[in-house]
């Protein structure tokens, strides 16, 4: 049996190509790179972390489908952008709780991308009553909170995202979380370079990158009542 198809060097070949000619004749054109370069190896990866990721916790999954799963599409929505350039120029993976809707929901995410690529764990942009329900849950449980997030600073995750310029309505100005509860993301990130993500053992590189990161996800999935 064939060794399923690995991340190489050319993956990110491809998509610095595909930012100098980002329109649809070069893109068809070079579509068979796309299919040999990103879209199989992405989802051999999908696939070969489906099982391990179950076991850190059975409600996010891991889908390798080319509509419909673990992989975003290569295509970007320009409905209300004034770029109107057909192509991402980066490639990513979004592991989400199976009783998301969308991608606003706890779980993994991993970004690839020449010279910008991450891990990511958390939640993206929730929906004002799920990002109610987690400042709620900071304010009422502010050790629960602290501690979580102090432990994966320590291991070298950094806390991103957008936030609001003043602390929601109701809330002390000079209150201890008062950066945390301006949060509109509950995110976390690590910077990853290409030589480690083209290494044929990054499945369990990443996979390790989840088990460490796993204390925010399954904090949010905790504090929204979703089976961790």
């Amino acid at each position: 049996m064939a060794e399923p198809a690995a991340i190489t060097p050319a993956l990110f070949t491809f998509l610095r190509d595909l930012k100098s000619h980002n329109e649809r004749a070069w893109f068809e054109e070079h579509r068979a790179r796309f299919e040999r370069d990103v879209r199989e190896p992405l989802l051999a990866f999908i696939a070969s972390v489906q099982e391990p990721l179950a076991g850190i916790s059975p409600s996010i999954l891991a889908i390798a489908k080319k509509q419909g799963g673990s992989l975003f599409r290569i295509h970007r929505d320009i409905r209300f952008s004034k770029d109107k350039s057909p192509y991402k120029t980066w490639a990513a993976l979004q592991f989400r709780h199976e009783a998301a809707r969308d991608v606003h929901a706890p779980g993994y995410y991993l970004h690839l991308e020449p010279d910008n690529s991450f891990a990511a764990a958390g939640i993206w942009r929730p929906a004002r009553d799920e990002l109610e329900r987690v400042r709620e849950a900071m304010v009422e449980e502010p050790d629960r909170w602290t501690t979580m997030r102090d432990g994966l600073e320590a291991k070298g995750w950094a806390f991103g995202g957008e936030a609001l310029k003043r602390v929601p309505r109701g809330v002390d100005p000079d209150h201890p979380l008062a950066d945390d509860l301006k949060r509109k993301d509950y995110i976390v990130s690590l910077p990853l370079d290409e030589g480690e993500i083209c290494r044929s053992d990054f499945p369990d590189r990443y996979l390790d990158l989840a088990r460490s990161a796993a204390p925010l996800p399954e904090y949010l999935c905790r504090v929204l009542g979703l089976a961790w």
